[in-house]
């Protein structure tokens, strides 16, 4: 009898064990799926309320320049501001030397010319484009988003490769004032996208990582990686907006190294040809309508369109820099020629209307916006880039039905669909040979005033000797 007692007590002791058991593995599960579906979500923020009518933006902001042009952006009383990356210029640069000790440029090169700063410095230059005045009133009054590009991410020109990107991540992320419990924290690589205003007035705004996940220029590889490619593909596949507005540090629709090579280059998603086609392909195939691009990085600003691969017109609105321009690091008298060569620089998608200049190039600091009139009817979206005054330089305004694929007004114009590496050749590289073909002329005119000196001096001479 005691013997069966026994037992049963041992079978109910297991039975009991068992369930336990059961429950904290079903508990343990479910957290960790709580957490998955969380980290999942949160990288999408959604946001409520008024409608969101203006965006600013920006790109390039040196946090030891003049930071200027902050008060025509308080003006322009922006409810969102977004960082297009250079948001510091956190890494060194070398001057340019070909002989010495340390040669930068020529056959004999022997150290970068770029090189990383310490945490320390990364941070200091954090805190000071922080106090700026102009940007504190910004981040009071507007809600700051962003991404990074090479220079805050720690080096120029870097990618994957580069082994401070989680310290450098962390150091973004603080000056973005993200939440300490934010997901982007956990992750890698700082893409995320926010959704505002109510759901028949909703923009949807993504940020991609350029830099975390990208192989080498020119590799034709990855930019984005597999992880942000099939995060970007549930963003595109998700509910529906009026406006998607996706913000890439680097240019999308430009090919601008295609048609000034071998003179000078610049990153682009022109670099990756792979990728860019996967990305109109991925823009196709989700059909979402009404995706417009906005980028930084080159110093200038300019309005591209490409008409050949959603069924409708994507833009790429480029404002870049808030503080570092190609004019601002040449003399006065040489802003003119800047202006010329850009002006003979083939641009096949380049927007050429409404600009203050004949190219339609911006080269000095600026600022852009994205203005959607939700009191029109049909809703109109107005793209601008605008000056330190904030006086607009470059500018276009269409209807956002005009972004959708079956609108006939706009699905059969295929005005910018040639791409920069389809032109001929001569075509392509007019720049070059105007360049190279007015240095040859300037090199052998000074060869012939030599000549003629020398001529002249020997001449001289031999009367001089004579008489």
């Amino acid at each position: 009898m005691l013997t069966l007692q026994s037992s049963h007590t041992n079978a109910a002791e297991k039975n009991h064990r068992r369930t336990a058991a059961f429950k904290a593995i079903l508990s343990i599960l479910l957290i960790n799926s709580a957490r998955c579906i969380t980290s999942s979500a949160a990288t999408s923020t959604t946001s409520g309320g008024a409608p969101v009518s203006r965006i600013a933006f920006g790109s390039c902001s040196n946090q030891s320049d003049p930071q200027m042009i902050w008060n025509a952006i308080v003006d322009y009383n922006s409810q969102v501001f977004i960082w297009l990356g250079d948001n510091i210029y956190g890494d060194h640069k070398r001057p340019f030397k070909v002989f010495g000790k340390e040669r930068t440029i020529g056959p004999w090169k022997n150290v970068p010319r770029f090189y990383p700063s310490s945490e320390y410095e990364m941070e200091s230059s954090y805190k000071k484009a922080k106090s700026n005045p102009g940007y504190s009133y910004i981040r009071k009054h507007s809600k700051v988003i962003g991404t990074w590009d090479d220079h805050d991410y720690g080096l120029n020109d870097a990618g994957k490769e580069f082994a401070e990107k989680v310290t450098n991540q962390r150091l973004l992320l603080d000056f973005l004032d993200e939440p300490t419990d934010s997901p982007r924290r956990n992750q890698a690589g700082v893409y995320t996208s926010y959704t505002f205003g109510p759901v028949d007035k909703q923009i949807k705004v993504i940020l991609l990582d350029t830099r975390y996940f990208r192989d080498p220029i020119s590799s034709d590889g990855s930019i984005l990686g597999s992880s942000q490619w099939e995060w970007l593909e549930r963003q595109l596949y998700g509910p529906p907006a009026v406006l998607t507005v996706i913000a890439s540090s680097i240019q999308v629709i430009s090919n601008f190294s295609a048609v000034t090579r071998p003179l000078f280059s610049v990153e682009g998603w022109s670099r990756f040809p792979k990728e860019r086609n996967r990305l109109f392909q991925l823009i196709h195939d989700s059909k979402r309508d009404g995706v417009l691009f906005i980028s930084g990085d080159v110093h200038f600003a300019e309005i591209t369109r490409y008409d050949c691969a959603t069924g409708y017109p994507l833009y790429d609105v480029t404002s870049s820099g808030l503080t570092q321009s190609v004019e601002g690091v040449v003399p006065p008298a040489l802003e003119y020629l800047l202006r010329f060569m850009a002006w003979l620089t083939p641009a096949t998608l380049r927007v050429m209307e409404n600009c203050r200049y004949k190219s339609c190039v911006y080269g000095k600091p600026n600022f852009g916006i994205i203005e959607v009139d939700w009191e029109s009817q049909p809703l109109t979206l107005k793209i601008e880039v605008r000056d330190v005054n904030g006086v607009p330089v470059a500018s276009n305004k269409f209807l956002i039905s005009d972004l959708h694929a079956n609108n006939r007004r706009t699905s059969d114009r295929q005005k910018y669909c040639t791409l920069e590496v389809d032109l001929p050749w001569i075509t392509r590289y007019r720049l070059a040979i105007i360049v190279f073909s007015g240095l040859s002329v300037l090199l052998f005119t000074c060869f012939g005033l030599a000549y003629l000196i020398i001529f002249a001096s020997k001449r001289c001479l031999r009367k001089c000797k004579h008489d």
